[in-house]
């Protein structure tokens, strides 16, 4: 945690001058003990459910009605198999604005420009409640297989997951998507308090050069939004030239796009066109959190609306399975489910079994991480299903079903990758904490060989689950 006293002396200056009164409060605020933020998955389970079933002490995010903060220390919740299964995502209060500020609608096509480590996204997911197109890209490779993993543990099953750069995303879809977010890469001064690496790298000039990039980035993301649609520009610095300030030089280089001044509880404060030489005044319809004034860390966000009302053509997928794969897959449903997916859009990709809800035309050529809700994939004549297949089904579909209570010591025994004991028939079986899916296991020989991912065993914990944005 960084110290008061480490913060650059220029930061200071430049937020007194902004602050006044205000920078005791805030400055205490970034250097305090951190609150963790949990986001209910709405996509499993209901807030109020989750609440009364929580291990862990909680208060709402007045903002964010499936939004908590954890009321005590030292917990680990990215340890617990609720984590695992997928019941909620640990988010930073300030980050859980962006979904109800861009009030994606079910059915809509929707795209997160800048997605790891998947936060944002899998908000979006559930506030579409699983239909309609999600578009998820990351630009770094690392990331967007963190992105993956979290894609699938929250069982998110209407994303296509793309490793791309806007400029080709904006070249090939200009005007598709009805909402777009833009999560800028930014200098990062909300997150002092949790990383000293982003105060030694802070300086004026770093600020000066990603209000560069994030107006390039911004553009691009422009060419996106089809007419009557929307754009949320979100960063997590309070540095003016990177936040005001970008959106001002955008009013002005796309006069058909406009500033939404949207529903401001309490803790919203507005945007301070003050703070930018020649400040278009709308600017005050924008949304700043502080982290002295409500939970988080702090955020900068503004949601413009593109005028006109012109609605893309969009092509419907359609299956298109070779028939080996079909006939492996179907054997398979036979075997293992109650209840089988849909078979729109079932295409496969390498040798992998996707449920697309994209049209394979829209995002041929492009550098696809996941078209779609990974099924499994196709190894010779034999279909064996993904981990994202498990996590996104009722265990009531499934024939087999090992469902144990929280405090089986065979949940952790799972977690961990080790078998498990039968007896049970030969064949999938789906393992579960309390109804909620945590993976796969194999019966063979009265064992129950444990097919849970490397990636998200116990062991690994801690990598994957936070959203430090």
């Amino acid at each position: 945690m960084a110290e008061r006293l480490t913060f650059p002396a220029r930061f200071l200056e430049r937020m007194q001058t902004w602050l006044g009164a205000e920078i005791g409060p805030f400055l205490q605020a970034l250097t305090g003990p951190y609150r963790t933020g949990l986001r209910v998955n709405t996509l499993k389970i209901d807030p109020e459910a989750f609440r009364a079933r929580s291990p862990f002490p909680l208060s709402p995010v007045p903002w964010c009605p499936e939004g908590f903060v954890l009321e005590a220390t030292g917990l680990r919740p990215g340890r617990h198999p609720y984590h695992a299964a997928g019941l909620y995502y640990l988010q930073d209060p300030s980050a859980m604005a962006a979904a109800l500020l861009l009030d994606p609608q079910p059915g809509e096509w929707v795209l997160d420009l800048a997605a790891a480590p998947g936060g944002k996204t899998t908000h979006l997911a559930a506030r579409m409640r699983n239909t309609g197109v999600l578009v998820a890209n990351e630009i770094h490779p690392r990331r967007a297989t963190v992105l993956a993993f979290n894609v699938e543990r929250m069982g998110v099953t209407h994303a296509v997951l793309l490793n791309e750069t806007p400029q080709r995303l904006a070249e090939r879809w200009a005007g598709l998507f009805d909402r777009v977010l833009v999560d800028a890469p930014c200098s990062g001064e909300g997150m002092f308090a949790r990383d000293p690496e982003a105060v030694r790298a802070w300086s004026v000039e770093r600020v000066r050069r990603s209000a560069g990039l994030q107006k390039a980035l911004l553009h691009e993301a422009a060419r996106l939004v089809r007419p009557g649609g929307c754009l949320l520009y979100a960063t997590c610095t309070f540095a003016p030239e990177e936040n005001e300030g970008v959106v001002d030089a955008f009013l002005k280089a796309h006069p058909d796009f406009d500033l939404v001044d949207p529903p401001r509880p309490s803790a919203f404060d507005r945007g301070h066109p003050e703070w930018v030489d020649g400040g278009d005044p709308r600017l005050v319809r924008a949304v700043r959190l502080w982290p002295h004034r409500g939970p988080g860390h702090g955020h900068f966000y503004a949601l413009l609306r593109r005028a006109g009302e012109a609605p893309p053509h969009r092509p419907r997928p359609e299956s298109d399975l070779p028939g080996r794969a079909r006939r492996a897959y179907k054997a398979f449903c036979r075997e293992a489910l109650r209840e089988a997916p849909g078979e729109d859009g079932l295409i496969l990709h390498g040798d992998g079994l996707y449920r697309t809800p994209m049209a394979p035309t829209l995002w041929r050529g492009l550098r696809v991480l996941r078209p779609g809700w990974w099924l499994g994939r196709i190894r010779k004549d034999r279909f064996e299903p993904g981990h994202a297949l498990a996590m996104a089904l009722r265990p009531e579909a499934v024939h087999q079903v090992l469902d144990l209570p929280l405090d089986d010591p065979r949940v952790l025994a799972y977690l961990r990758g080790e078998p498990l004991e039968g007896p049970w028939r030969e064949g999938w079986v789906l393992v579960a904490v309390e109804g909620f899916p945590l993976g796969w296991a194999r019966a063979d020989h009265g064992r129950l060989k444990n097919l849970l991912p490397t990636a998200v065993r116990i062991i690994r914990w801690g990598t994957l689950e936070e959203d430090r944005a």
